[in-house]
């Protein structure tokens, strides 16, 4: 029987090429117009906040880095798909938020996405498994957080 050491090593090496190779997939795939799969992430944080994210909360949000997280912002807000407001909490500090323009295109772009990842999905698992596979998921994500 493997060690408990080796089986986790794995299950995160199987965990690892799956999402590798999915990542691949969704990001080659016809679906993101003028912005590409890491801006839309940038995108799709956002609009889960109307009144904006600090770029630190963005960063951890969008799952990268803050220098990386800094150049997206950039270009998407020379793109007009974001913009900076004033931070009513800390007048030292700014928000950044989606312009009607980059709430128009989060819309278009994610509607495609997500029909995207459902096809990939449920091509590969039943709903059954994609609850297990969730519960799963946000179970690793909540014992590996600090």
């Amino acid at each position: 029987m493997p060690s408990r050491t080796r089986i986790a090593n794995e299950a995160w090496e199987a965990l690892f090429r799956a999402q590798a190779t999915v990542g691949r997939e969704l990001a080659g795939a016809d679906v993101w117009d003028r912005v590409s799969s890491s801006e839309y992430g940038v995108l799709y944080a956002l609009s889960k906040a109307p009144e904006g994210m600090r770029i630190t909360e963005l960063s951890g949000d969008a799952l990268l880095t803050q220098g990386g997280i800094s150049r997206l912002v950039a270009r998407l807000e020379t793109s007009g798909l974001l913009e900076r407001v004033p931070d009513p909490d800390d007048g030292r500090a700014s928000r950044i938020r989606l312009t009607e323009a980059g709430a128009s295109a989060q819309r278009h772009v994610g509607l495609r996405h997500g029909h995207h990842v459902a096809q990939i999905m449920t091509q590969a698992f039943s709903v059954e498994q994609l609850e297990q596979l969730r519960a799963l998921c946000e179970t690793l994500t909540e014992s590996a957080a600090p």
